[in-house]
């Protein structure tokens, strides 16, 4: 078993509150690494939330895809097969769950690959990789939500 933290900040700085027009910025910190935080301007709007920090919905998707990203890299490595990038175009849909709350509903990965030398994976040796992958991520296999995988067979 291990153990994660992070420490999440968020200061009144003398705002009003009571009128819940407050900022939702604050700061996510791991291992002495600060990163600016605030609700998305798509649930609470401009000026209460900062369009340039990260939100909790875009930092889901982002986990998702970084999970992937290394059980790919490790599924890739172990069948013998080079990587040399990988991206991803992730995005993730914030609606309504079947219980009628709002809830990340379906995050889609669509990761695109390049490998180093003449001999290639063909689209069904990637499809294995990315299955494999899914099948290992923690973040995958701790959350509800529909994570989908569409690989980039032949990035540009």
């Amino acid at each position: 078993m291990s153990t994660y933290t992070a420490t999440i900040a968020w200061q009144r700085a003398g705002q009003a509150f009571s009128d819940r027009r407050y900022s939702r910025a604050h700061q996510w910190q791991f291992d002495g690494l600060s990163v600016p935080g605030s609700s998305s301007p798509q649930v609470v709007p401009l000026p209460m939330s900062d369009a340039a920090a990260v939100d909790p919905e875009e930092a889901f998707v982002a986990s998702l895809s970084s999970c992937h990203l290394l059980w790919f890299l490790d599924q890739a490595c172990l069948a013998g097969w080079v990587v040399d990038d990988y991206s991803d175009a992730a995005t993730g849909v914030l609606a309504k769950d079947a219980q009628g709350r709002l809830a990340m509903t379906v995050v889609t990965l669509r990761p695109a690959v390049r490998f180093a030398g003449a001999r290639q994976p063909d689209a069904a040796e990637i499809h294995r990789l990315h299955h494999a992958a899914h099948d290992a991520c923690f973040i995958a296999n701790s959350v509800s939500t529909d994570v989908r995988c569409e690989p980039i067979i032949d990035p540009a």
